[in-house]
């Protein structure tokens, strides 16, 4: 008698591939909340595994900042002409422009935050039930609070202490008229595994995650790419570094780390030695203990 066994990185995309199928069936007008990072790449990766050969059932759903690598938003377009998907933008400079947000000043200044207002503007506009994002537990102590399905009320907040229990891969998408959920196939995944799954499936990636020359100032401990919207202090003075990012956000927040990492097996050797989690160069992190959860609470991502 024959046997089958499935290695981690099969069970962990099984894992994925049923909640993504879950959200299908549960919910009237899902959308893959889409970055340009790693994580949100391997999750429509998987979401077109999950329906094949059909096409990839879920919108993509981008908050454009105007403050994104060049590299991103050109990688963002690329992907969602070769897999023939609907792309919905919200944009924050719109948001800035109609008076709903208001730009922040300062030497530590971003458009992290603002991202709140424009991504429920568009979850209410395009009347999405389930938002669903490439989070995971590893990666910062508030994330590791959420469920598979989490729960956002009618004004799109997130109570960690009020989510449905999951017992036994029941998940419960049931809400009333104006809430929604974020859905995260990936959250039990760690930044390894999913280098190692992008290795194994020959995921193509931004340039960005790979080591390159590229003009950046010493910031908030990391090296802060050079842009038009970083302006700098005194004291403080350009610098050529080989560097890469091992998350990536808006060019004004988004550290990266000297590192000679120029191909995924390299970077996965790399990320096995690392002490600090992936979103320790992130600087709209550092403004408190609770940075992150208090965002979430309100609505962000």
């Amino acid at each position: 008698m024959s046997k089958y066994y499935l290695n981690y990185l099969d069970e962990l995309e099984s894992e994925a591939i049923f909640i993504l199928r879950e959200v299908w069936a549960q919910f009237q007008n899902p959308v893959i909340l889409f970055s340009g990072g790693k994580d949100s790449i391997v999750v429509t990766h998987l979401a077109k595994k999950a329906f094949h050969p059909a096409k990839i059932p879920f919108p993509l759903m981008h908050v454009d900042t105007g403050h994104n690598f060049p590299e991103t938003i050109a990688f963002r377009d690329s992907l969602v002409k070769e897999f023939g998907a609907q792309l919905l933008v919200g944009s924050v400079q719109e948001s800035i422009d109609q008076g709903r947000v208001a730009e922040e000043r300062g030497k530590n200044a971003t458009r992290n935050a603002l991202q709140i207002t424009t991504l429920l503007d568009a979850i209410e506009t395009h009347k999405v039930d389930c938002a669903i994002g490439g989070g995971r537990r590893d990666e910062e102590k508030a994330r590791a609070k959420e469920r598979f399905f989490s729960h956002r009320d009618d004004f799109g907040q997130w109570d960690p202490k009020n989510q449905r229990p999951e017992l036994w891969n029941i998940l419960n998408g049931r809400h009333f008229e104006g809430e929604h959920f974020r859905a995260f196939p990936i959250s039990n995944w760690t930044e390894m595994d999913v280098w190692n799954y992008i290795q194994r499936e020959n995921i193509q990636i931004p340039s960005l995650y790979f080591a390159h020359e590229r003009e950046v100032v010493w910031r908030s401990n990391s090296w802060i790419p050079v842009s038009e919207f970083l302006k700098l202090e005194e004291g403080e003075k350009i610098e050529k570094k080989k560097i890469r990012f091992r998350t990536l956000g808006d060019i004004t927040i988004t550290g990266g780390i000297e590192s000679d990492a120029d191909t995924v097996e390299k970077i996965a050797m790399e990320v096995s030695a690392m002490k600090q989690t992936e979103r320790g160069n992130r600087s709209d992190d550092k403004r408190s203990e609770t940075a992150m959860e208090d965002r979430k609470r309100q609505g962000y991502f």
